[in-house]
């Protein structure tokens, strides 16, 4: 049921401005009418990474579901874990609109949002509705865009949906806040770092469990940008990394005039260059730190070629867009698929197959 109305849904919603369609199918999941997808779970999908038990390596990179509105929904399309957010402390209205461009020729999206969201309170109350249920649901935080202390804000988050998330992401490297990928810098990383995991450790002793913080880095840093995040990364007790979000980088694309509104791209043109960084992270923390692939991943073989690159789970969003709400089931059918044909009985044992040659391309 899910194909031909995916196909229906993704072309109806071209009919309208990104920003609205974007709404319009945030409304459509809240009142059921995206059919569900029941996936045959296969094992050889499933695994641990950073304490948590993936049913299967697709997630729905943060982004879409901003305010925890639709996390359920999103899992019952076939994701083996959902990401809400970017969350501020405050709710904040963003940049101004237009601020999502559809880049067709290139299955691009550039945006210039800005963190647009309700706020953490608004999240909270969503979030501790479904509570009792079942699903891997990470928590994206942010700082406001006026923020006097940026650092207070990623720790209040910490503190504010500790109870509530699988796990969480921060996220440093949206290019849409003034300053914010100034995080990434190693000075101001490991401040942020430090209180962020402090902060964890005292949360942890009050709820009796340790969440999970993953870093989430831009496609743009430098050779030695890495070098420093990496050294970071492995000194502090993070569990892992996503890598990446969107870049400012506009190499190759057909859409010209598109091209030149400012903001992130994301969707297909990202994924050379994210893979790229992907591998050249995990080249420098190891094998063992969990390392997340996000950028342009519209099919089985991208998500396989992200891990591949060094990935032990691959989110996407954008190109959604163009492949609609039936993108996740069918990836994650596909991979069954190529394990089938790589005859290997766990996806952990293709990790890395391609990392030298990833790690060895030039940005």
């Amino acid at each position: 049921m899910i194909g031909p109305f995916a196909g229906f849904a993704s072309r109806s919603l071209f009919v309208f401005d990104p920003e609205t369609a974007h709404g319009l199918s945030i409304a459509a999941l809240k009142t059921g009418l995206v059919p569900a997808c029941r996936l045959a779970l296969d094992p050889r999908l499933a695994q641990t990474v950073a304490g948590i038990r993936f049913p299967n390596p697709i997630g729905l990179a943060a982004g879409y579901d901003k305010n925890a509105e639709v996390p359920d929904a999103m899992l019952k399309l076939g994701f083996g874990f959902t990401e809400i957010g970017t969350v501020t402390p405050k709710a904040q209205t963003g940049n101004d609109k237009p601020r999502i461009f559809r880049l067709v020729e290139d299955r691009g999206v550039i945006n210039r949002l800005g963190f647009n969201n309700e706020g953490h309170e608004a999240a909270f109350t969503r979030l501790t509705a479904r509570r009792n249920l079942s699903g891997i649901v990470g928590v994206n935080i942010g700082a406001n865009k006026d923020a006097a202390d940026r650092v207070a804000d990623y720790v209040a988050g910490i503190r504010k949906f500790y109870a509530l998330a699988t796990y969480f992401t921060v996220n440093i490297s949206s290019p849409n806040t003034p300053g914010l990928r100034d995080l990434q810098a190693r000075d101001s990383l490991k401040a942020l770092l430090d209180a962020i995991l402090a902060t964890r450790a005292e949360e942890a002793l009050r709820h009796g469990r340790t969440v999970p913080v993953f870093l989430k880095i831009a496609p743009d840093l430098t050779e030695v940008g890495l070098d420093d995040i990496a050294a970071e990364a492995t000194a502090h007790p993070l569990d892992g990394l996503i890598v990446s979000n969107t870049t400012l980088a506009r190499d190759g694309l057909k859409d010209q005039a598109q091209a030149k509104e400012a903001g992130g791209l994301s969707g297909a043109p990202l994924f050379k260059r994210s893979t790229a960084v992907l591998a050249k992270v995990r080249k420098r923390v190891g094998p063992d730190l969990a390392v997340i692939g996000v950028g342009g991943v519209s099919s089985a073989a991208d998500a396989l070629e992200k891990i591949r690159a060094g990935a032990d789970l691959v989110q996407l969003y954008s190109c959604m867009v163009y492949e609609g709400p039936g993108l996740p089931a069918t990836i994650v059918k596909g991979l069954s698929g190529l394990l089938d044909r790589e005859k290997v009985s766990s996806i952990r044992e293709l990790r890395d197959a391609r990392l030298d040659q990833w790690a060895g391309t030039k940005l």
